[in-house]
């Protein structure tokens, strides 16, 4: 009797093995055919959040794989090794990236704006004022490129450190616990550091430079597949914009709570944010990103 039981345990043991490895074998396969895109947890991915959460992806018959990061390099990594389609990114990023052999098509200018956000205790109320200050950025990135804009022709006592964070969630934290003097915010995170008395000294969109984009590889948009899958992917992105323009990005709290890990008060003290429809970013940006690398 024991013996018997002992092989019926044994080959529902390998017949839940081989299902098992059957389901991971579709799951891969599912995910090869799916339209991967990173994203980061800041307002520019909203359109593309709220076409996930809303099923407008799903309408339109494609699988969508959103691939959160935390991080624009992590971001870069995805796409320079193929596990992403495509990203939300910036254009001194995606310009670097191109020239480490990683051709990418720029298909939407994005909303994309940072504010260089003070620590209160830090006595900061003016670029001037940075000398001997850390400021928390990535470097090759548009907040690298943004530094220099904001001390441009400005006098500092003192030398100003650059100190690569790249998380910016980790970066809002490190400003709650007074561990850096200056860091460069996206919204929602910008409000949430205002909300806690920080000061902003310096605005992106104080500039007429538009650095942030959603890009995809070329080879990838060379695919005829993957073409289809993306040219739904920004009618569903434009829908998104769309809704969001007409109304409000509070409309869309739960979805910005859930991928920003802002709270509710936060939203609601956001500036109003436009987000434009899908169109290639302008020339002038892309030449602007081009030549601060070569600098």
């Amino acid at each position: 009797m024991i013996t018997v039981l002992l092989m019926s345990c044994g080959k529902s043991y390998e017949e839940h093995r081989r299902i098992t490895l059957a389901q991971r074998a579709e799951q891969r396969r599912q995910d090869s055919l799916a339209l991967k895109v990173a994203v980061l947890p800041t307002a520019d991915c909203l359109p593309i959040f709220v076409a996930a959460e809303r099923g407008w992806f799903d309408s339109l018959k494609i699988d969508v794989r959103l691939r959160p990061f935390k991080a624009q390099m992590d971001v870069d990594t995805a796409l320079m090794g193929r596990s992403v389609e495509g990203a939300i990114t910036d254009l001194v990023r995606g310009e670097r990236m191109r020239n480490r052999g990683t051709a990418l098509n720029y298909v939407a200018a994005t909303n994309t704006a940072w504010q260089l956000v003070a620590n209160r205790t830090a006595r900061v109320k003016e670029t001037r004022q940075l000398g001997d200050k850390m400021v928390a950025m990535t470097r090759y990135s548009e907040t690298d490129l943004l530094t220099d804009r904001a001390l441009k022709g400005v006098k500092t006592t003192a030398t100003v450190y650059r100190v690569q964070i790249n998380d910016i969630a980790l970066r809002l934290q490190m400003l709650k616990n007074n561990e850096m003097d200056a860091l460069w915010l996206p919204e929602p995170q910008a409000t949430a550091a205002r909300q806690l008395k920080h000061t902003v000294i310096w605005k992106s969109d104080s500039t007429d430079l538009r650095l942030g984009v959603l890009a995809f590889r070329e080879k990838a948009m060379k695919d005829q597949r993957i073409r289809k899958q993306i040219d739904a992917f920004l009618k569903a992105y434009n829908a998104a914009c769309d809704s969001l323009n007409g109304r409000g990005v509070g409309h869309y709290a739960d979805i910005l709570e859930k991928y920003c890990g802002v709270n509710q008060t936060t939203i609601q003290a956001m500036p109003k944010l436009k987000f434009p429809r899908a169109a290639a970013p302008r020339e002038k940006d892309v030449e602007t990103a081009r030549k601060w690398l070569k600098n």
